[in-house]
């Protein structure tokens, strides 16, 4: 446990992780190694007796994921001017469109907001003119319709232009874990491939 919501706080901070538990130190730090500022999107990093000291026997991986006894969580934090802290994404799931940071896990929100969808997940794919936009890969539900348009049209009303999906694959279900969670490397790897394939059948 690194943070926790107490009760009272749980409707006026809704959203939010809560504050570190007894013992544990918590940073907020930029890809510079700084700290963040309040309310400043950075890397969760954490500190105490409750944190592991390290992989079993895979020094490459403690040397990237550990400095100075800080373990670097991989999670896309903010921490509000009360010390609440909030999990946005993971941070390696963020790409860069346009020089500007999307987080998949906002796009995905508003996805799952229209009802035809059963479930959905974001990725970034390399683009010329942007260096990477947003691939939404989608399963329907049963019995439902879906278009491209659809989802292109309820991005636009949602978010911010460098936020909407460029693209839209339709599957009929997402891979996932051994845990049950989307397993974003297997749709990186196939879509990725996919999306050059497209990209060039296009220009052809």
């Amino acid at each position: 446990a690194v943070l926790v919501l107490d009760r009272e706080d749980a409707a006026r901070k809704a959203g939010s992780a809560g504050k570190p538990v007894l013992h544990t130190e918590v940073r907020i730090v930029r890809p510079d190694g700084s700290d963040a500022d309040v309310g400043e999107l950075g890397e969760l990093w954490v500190k105490g007796p409750n944190i592991t000291p390290g992989y079993w026997n895979r020094p490459e991986a403690n040397k990237t994921s550990f400095t100075n006894g800080w373990l670097h969580t991989g999670d896309a934090t903010r921490v509000d001017e009360d010390g609440f802290y909030y999990i946005v994404d993971r941070w390696k799931d963020m790409y860069i469109s346009g020089g500007e940071n999307v987080y998949p896990a906002e796009v995905e929100n508003v996805l799952h907001q229209l009802d035809a969808i059963a479930e959905a997940a974001v990725i970034g794919i390399s683009d010329p003119q942007w260096g990477e936009v947003g691939l939404a890969i989608v399963a329907v539900k049963h019995g439902h319709k879906l278009t491209d348009a659809d989802v292109f049209a309820h991005c636009a009303a949602n978010l911010a232009r460098f936020k909407c999906p460029r693209q839209i694959r339709f599957i009929d279900a997402l891979p996932r874990n051994a845990t049950g969670k989307i397993h974003k490397p297997t749709l990186r790897k196939e879509f990725s491939v996919t999306s050059e394939v497209d990209k060039k059948a296009a220009n052809a």
